[in-house]
Formats: C-alpha cells, structure tokens, sequence
C-alpha cells in the first residue's frame, strides 16, 4: 500500500494536482496483505490520459498484472500521454512487460531487480533511477524519495523541501538493515523467509497463479 500512498502524500502537494486512484474495475482493492483497502473510484475507460502515471508493485501478485494483457494495454496508451511515468518496487517490472524499459537503466525492490534483465531493461541498484521520462524506484519506501525528486523536476527544489517537512520525511531509521549489500546475511535471510511466507499468502488471495515460473526464478 505505500508504493501508492507514499508517493501520493508527496505529489497531492504540487500545485492543482488532482490523484485518481484506477484499477481495472472500479470499487475496492486490498493490500498485499489483506488488512488495508483502497477505493479505486475509476476504471481503465475512465482515464485514458495523465500527466504522470505511477505503478505500485506487491510481494506476488504483480507477476499476475504482468501477465494482464488489458492492464498492459492500458499502461501503454496512458504512458504515451504522460510527461512522467513512474514505478515502485516490483512496479517496475509491470512496466518492463508493457515493453517500456527496453533498454532503459531501472531498479526495483531487492528481491525482483534482475528480473528486469528478461525485458532488455538494464538493473541499476539504486535508491530511484531516471531515464528519459521513466522514474523507477526501489522498494516500497523509495517511492517517497523518488516523488520528492520528481516534486523537484517539476516545481523546484524549494517546493519540494517545503513538502518534505510537510510530510516530516526526516528518515532516521533505528537500525542500518535498509540495503540489501550492506546488510548482514543472517537479516537477509530472515527476510527472505518473511517474502515467502507472504507471497504464499498472497497467492491464496488471488486464487493462485496457473504459471509463477517467475517467482520460481526469484528464489
């Protein structure tokens, strides 16, 4: 959920910005974990054009949108229209296959970025990449850094420092575990156990993937 809302606190600041939360049908959509809902209150008919477009990910249940050829469709038709489109997290590989990274530097949460490689896209670890109009960021916090750089782009770095201590994004975190090649192997491994257990639990949200090769190849 705070692939979407975090970089919505930052950009709903920018002047006359109107968000509009879409979904493939219209009502409500759950977090990856099931405890959050947001209403989607437009459809792809609905919005055919946006300044920017912004691509959260999930834990398991982005490599079913990937396989979504009418969600796919639809990003590409609005991305032709955008100034700026984005990603976070695993976001960025639902991007990759609307064949918009070819080529393209990006990044992604830890666990999925050289999955990026599959769709010619070439993996960057990097907190947010920008190349030509796509912003990718990194996993689900990142999306945060990445809006207030975009906020940059667009209004200026005053303006968007002025968000930034609206939002009190003043991130100091207790513990030094936020990177994956900086962490210990032990915290990692954890970690990865946790992804597991909810990408299964995801799995049962959504009824199960017939083909999740690809989460295969992220083990």
């Amino acid at each position: 959920m705070l692939d979407a809302i975090g970089p919505y606190e930052v950009l709903a600041q920018l002047p006359d910005a109107e968000a509009f939360f879409v979904a493939k049908k219209r009502g409500t959509v759950k977090s990856d974990t099931g405890f959050v809902k947001i209403k989607a209150d437009y459809n792809f008919k609905d919005i055919t054009k946006a300044d920017i477009l912004l691509i959260p990910g999930a834990t398991i249940a982005f490599v079913k949108v990937m396989k979504d050829k009418k969600t796919l469709a639809w990003i590409r038709n609005v991305d032709k229209t955008t100034k700026y489109t984005t990603s976070v997290c695993s976001g960025s590989l639902i991007l990759a296959s609307a064949g918009l990274l070819k080529g393209l530097k990006a990044t992604s949460h830890w666990r999925s970025i050289n999955l990026l490689k599959d769709f010619d896209a070439i993996p960057v670890k990097e907190r947010f990449v920008h190349d030509e109009k796509i912003i990718t960021a990194a996993g689900v916090s990142a999306g945060i850094d990445m809006a207030l750089y975009l906020a940059d782009e667009i209004v200026g770095e005053q303006q968007a420092k002025a968000i930034q201590l609206m939002i009190e994004y003043d991130a100091s975190p207790p513990y030094n575990s936020g990177n994956y090649d900086s962490c210990e192997p032990d915290i990692i491994k954890i970690a990865e156990k946790k992804l597991t257990l909810n990408a299964k639990k995801e799995l049962s949200v959504i009824d199960k993937i017939a083909n999740f090769s690809t989460f295969k190849k992220m083990k």
